[in-house]
Parts: C-alpha cells; sequence; structure tokens
C-alpha cells in the first residue's frame, strides 16, 4: 500500500466516523413555526401524494403542506397515483400561495392551496380523485365547506374519477381497514 492511499484511506475512515456521530440536524433549519391564516407564497418542488406537496421558501426553507378541507385516496387505494398525478401537473414548479388553517398530528400544516385564484384543493374534489374530508367541515369557512360540497356532488353525478366506482371506499375508511389488517398495507 503506499502512503498516498493510506492517508486517503484514514481521512475517509476519520470522515465517516465524523459524520456518523454528529446530530443529524446540525446543519439542518429550524422548521418554520406556521401561524393560523399565516399565508406563504412559495415554490412547489414536491409532490408526496394527492394531497400533501412540499414547497420551498425564499429562505430555501422546505415545508410540508397538507392540503386542508381534502382526503384523497391513498397510494396503493384506487385512484391514488391519479390523485398524485394531477396534482402534480397542476401545481409542481409553480409558485403557490398557502393560507395555513392548523397544524396537523404529524406536523404538517394544513393548508388551502391556490395557484393563482384558483383553489387547488376544490379542483381535486370536483375533477373526482379527492373527497371532501367533512369531519372537518366545521373548521373551514361554510362558503368554503359548501363550494367542495357542491364539487364533490358534481363529480359524483358527472361520475368523474374515483366517482366511476359504484362504492369507492373513502381514505379514512381505507385507513382504518389497513389498521385493523383487513386490507394490505
Amino acid at each position: 500500500m503506499t502512503s498516498k492511499f493510506r492517508i486517503n484511506a484514514l481521512i475517509s475512515l476519520f470522515l465517516g466516523l465524523l459524520l456518523t456521530f454528529l446530530p443529524a440536524d446540525l446543519f439542518a433549519k429550524e422548521a418554520p413555526k406556521y401561524q393560523k391564516h399565516q399565508i406563504i407564497i412559495a415554490k412547489v418542488i414536491g409532490i408526496s401524494d394527492g394531497d400533501t406537496i412540499t414547497l420551498l421558501n425564499e429562505d430555501n426553507t422546505q415545508l410540508k403542506i397538507r392540503l386542508a378541507g381534502i382526503d384523497c385516496p391513498e397510494k396503493n387505494q384506487a385512484f391514488g397515483n391519479r390523485a398524485k398525478r394531477l396534482l402534480s401537473e397542476k401545481v409542481f414548479g409553480n409558485v403557490v400561495r398557502v393560507e395555513i388553517r392548523g397544524i396537523d398530528r404529524y406536523d404538517r400544516a394544513l393548508g388551502i392551496v391556490r395557484l393563482g385564484d384558483e383553489d387547488i384543493n376544490e379542483y381535486l374534489i370536483h375533477e373526482g380523485v379527492a373527497w371532501h374530508y367533512k369531519h372537518y367541515a366545521k373548521d373551514q369557512p361554510a362558503e368554503e365547506a359548501k363550494r367542495y360540497d357542491l364539487a364533490q356532488e358534481s363529480a359524483k353525478k358527472a361520475k368523474k374519477g374515483l366517482w366511476i366506482q359504484e362504492n369507492p371506499t373513502a381514505p379514512w375508511d381505507f385507513r382504518e381497514q389497513r389498521r385493523k389488517g383487513e386490507v394490505k398495507p
């Protein structure tokens, strides 16, 4: 072994050990604290699923946003991939405006996403790839809840997206069935 090779091996070993024992979040920016009704304007850089996006703000901080008032099918559920694709086609790479409505149990901000004047949450319901999450309708302004209800009724009547199915399973029911072991994860 040459001395140059040994030095490089020792440096690699040292850096590997150093990175192993450093706190993982040493270089990470602290996640921003959200406030209800706060407006965020940022670029969409990721789509996790039909109702969760990742934004990059002007400080180069990533923000995870769960679309409020809706629930899309899970990835391994009928229309789950279609919901993700439709959301991606609509907003990925674009600057959106998000009104924060709260924080969910996974520390994601809950928000109404707008592209220009268009309510993307409502758009997904109208296209038949999301349900109006009526369990949380009490947290919505009445006018918005009514629009979401009308969008869902319109999609059902037109048999758009998931409404082409005779009896589609709502995502919250699907998750409950999965927890009980009634469907595969």
